[in-house]
């Protein structure tokens, strides 16, 4: 099945309104991770997102974004909705029940890692590899737990994002095995059930007995490598079970009424890194919108500068120091631009080009277009990423008690990019396509790159760059509370009376104490005039140019 194609220009017809929308919520998608990419399972037991081998490759199998852009179901026949879907606990194995009116039977679904045994050539390393690795497969099995029940297996990829259907070629000497090519890409698909290539698909279908089980596999490893039997596809799930509960055991989590959830946080954002580099995805996916049908739809699949200093205070807040350590190192490795500052983002090997272009013959998710593939923000001029690098840099610094000789050199040039550029209008924390302003955010996070960087000139035993620096963090601090409050609140840049939930950062890394009255006043603006049901939104988009139309949705992490 081929993405279908649109002429130049023209938009996927919309979806009746009296029409069920044929994509489930989004929020019903289960996440599978093995830290070097992601799948996500719809409830129906299809895997509607794989991008291989890495986060930021082409997707294979992208219903997520269009119906006819590839999906890979196990399940019964049939039968479309299940009677019990959870992670198995501690883990990032998903576990669907189905129940049909002959039996019952239980799906499990991973993307396996197991014992390290040999150097990765899939995704190669510049981290030290750790004692797990990613096998680079995807392993799902069946059993029927009483009764009988019919399973069907459907494969039917479709390469870059959809564009380019799979050619199937049957492995010689070996049943059940079939490599589907396409777009420069390989994999192989194994199983116990017997398979049969129908023109761009590969199905099987079975019954099986209660006590009966069955598996399959993909996979993209060095040589195809992939499970043999059902007894090894069990056993990569287990080792896969066992890794992320290890990891988990390392946590520290509060015996609290929440527990539950904070290790399910936990799991999504050690799912979110990128072993081979240390680097983290701000998510699996691209072009998800913000309100239903909308314009508002980017490629995260990207690691933010910005938001890797939230995920660090995580991290370390838990005890998972490992992941902290390693996205350090991999800052160390970035390549800065021509004036030594840092991008606000990366690519997850470090890249620092992410062109932006569009894939008009998508639908998008449930409609919404255009599908971006790349990030055009990625050049913006964002003044709030000095602030996020030293702040990331000093917390790393106080739990591992050192500061790496080979990160001062970027506490150095962020310092001063910060003290050239912290007058001038960037586009913004939100990455605004309007034009630029002075925003309160960029300019409080300049602060804390000067705060952040007279602290840890303090630590590396200089007083002269540390009485230098903390003399521009207190410089900007009188200028935006001369500037950037009116009526004792707090506003989204020197130009307006407007809001905007990143004054809140305020708060959050100090720069005014907790009893402040701008800061009470602030917060008191922002829950009046900025919430709705009880969540954040980041500005009103009607009064702030950030060169797109329409609503969004407000945003969980200001709230």
């Amino acid at each position: 099945m081929t993405a279908v194609k649109t002429e130049q220009g023209a938009q996927p017809a919309p979806q009746s309104a009296a029409a069920p929308s044929p994509f489930p919520p989004i929020a019903d998608y289960a996440f599978l991770s093995d830290c070097h990419t992601g799948a996500l399972v719809a409830p129906d037991g299809a895997i509607d997102w794989l991008c291989i081998p890495s986060f930021d490759s082409p997707s294979v199998f992208g219903s997520l974004l269009d119906r006819q852009a590839g999906f890979f179901r196990f399940g019964p026949f049939g039968i479309a909705h299940p009677t019990a879907r959870a992670y198995v606990p501690g883990t990032n194995v998903f576990e669907t029940t189905w129940k049909t009116p002959t039996g019952w039977a239980v799906v499990r679904d991973a993307l396996t890692l197991g014992p390290r045994d040999h150097a990765d050539t899939v995704t190669p390393h510049t981290r030290p590899p750790a004692d797990d690795d990613a096998d680079h497969m995807l392993v799902r099995t069946v059993e029927c737990l009483e009764g009988h029940m019919e399973i069907e297996l459907v494969c039917e990829p479709a390469f870059d994002y959809g564009a380019t259907p799979a050619t199937w070629t049957p492995v010689e000497g070996v049943d059940n095995a079939v490599d589907a090519a396409g777009a420069g890409v390989t994999f192989r698909l194994v199983s116990d059930l017997a398979v049969d290539v129908e023109g761009e698909s590969v199905r099987a279908h079975h019954v099986l007995q209660a006590g009966e089980r069955a598996y399959c596999a993909l996979s993209w490893a060095e040589e195809l490598a992939a499970p043999q039997d059902y007894g090894e596809a069990a056993a990569r799930i287990d080792a896969t079970t066992s890794f992320w509960r290890r990891w988990l055991s390392s946590a520290r989590i509060p015996d609290h009424r929440l527990r539950d959830p904070v290790q399910r946080s936990a799991l999504t954002i050690k799912g979110l890194t990128y072993m081979p580099t240390g680097a983290t995805v701000a998510a699996l996916t691209t072009s998800l919108p913000e309100t239903p049908g909308g314009e508002r739809n980017w490629d995260y699949r990207y690691t933010w500068i910005r938001d890797t200093t939230f995920t660090l205070q995580a991290l370390h807040f838990l005890n998972l120091d490992w992941e902290a350590g390693e996205f350090m190192e991999f800052v160390g490795d970035l390549e800065p631009t021509e004036d030594g500052s840092l991008q606000i983002m990366y690519g997850i090997d470090g890249r620092r080009d992410l062109h932006e272009t569009t894939r008009d013959e998508l639908s998008g998710y449930s409609g919404a277009s255009p599908v971006r593939i790349g990030n055009g923000a990625f050049d913006q001029r964002q003044n709030d990423v000095f602030g996020a690098v030293l702040d990331s840099i000093l917390l790393h610094t106080r739990h591992s008690e050192r500061l790496p000789r080979r990160l001062w050199p970027i506490v150095q040039t962020q310092a001063e990019c910060a003290t050239q550029v912290w007058r001038n209008p960037d586009q913004g924390i939100w990455e605004a396509r309007g034009k630029p302003r002075q925003y309160v955010s960029s300019k409080l996070m300049c602060w804390v790159a000067l705060d952040r960087a007279a602290k840890l000139a303090e630590i590396r035993g200089d007083p002269g760059l540390q009485e230098k620096w903390r003399a521009t963090a207190e410089e900007i601090r009188a200028d935006i509370l001369e500037h950037g409050a009116r009526d004792g609140v707090l506003r989204q840049h020197y130009e307006t009376d407007s809001l905007d939930a990143s004054t809140l950062l305020a708060a959050i890394f100090g720069f005014l104490p907790h009893d402040d009255p701008t800061l009470h006043t602030s917060v008191l603006a922002i829950a009046n005039d900025l919430t709705e049901d009880g969540f954040v939104l980041r500005y009103r988009t009607d009064e702030t140019d950030d060169g797109l139309s329409g609503k969004e949705g407000t945003f969980l992490i200001c709230s």
